[in-house]
């Protein structure tokens, strides 16, 4: 049986975020008070390309903090990248948690369906 699933992410796990960095090849994240422009945030501070301050995740509220001045400090399109390498890294993590096999496929839009095999499924 087949289900599809929408996820709406909000990036609470550090292991992800940090897997999530690994696989978009960005710097690791760094924990702590970061500038913006003219604020502060503290948390798990990402730093996208071409980004002039970092996304930082406050992860016990799930909530992300950044400025990219509408898109004139960075490009929206690397927040969204992240995001979705934060969702397939969570629920592969999760799935596997739970002993099930996870099957990535990258599909031609930029999307990635995640096929997770649950046993004793056919």
């Amino acid at each position: 049986m087949s289900h599809i699933v929408t996820i709406q992410t909000e990036v609470r796990c550090r292991e992800s975020v940090t897997a999530a960095c690994r696989r978009l090849q960005l710097p690791q994240p760094t924990e702590g008070t970061h500038r913006l422009f003219t604020n502060q945030a503290t948390g798990l501070a990402v730093t996208l390309p071409a980004w002039r301050y970092p996304v930082v995740c406050e992860l016990p509220t799930g909530t992300l903090r950044y400025d990219h001045y509408g898109g004139r400090w960075g490009d929206p399109r690397q927040l969204d990248r992240f995001l979705q390498g934060y969702a397939v890294e969570r629920a592969t993590l999760v799935a596997r948690r739970s002993g099930h096999a996870v099957h990535e496929e990258p599909l031609s839009d930029g999307s990635i369906r995640l096929v997770v095999q649950m046993e004793g499924a056919a």
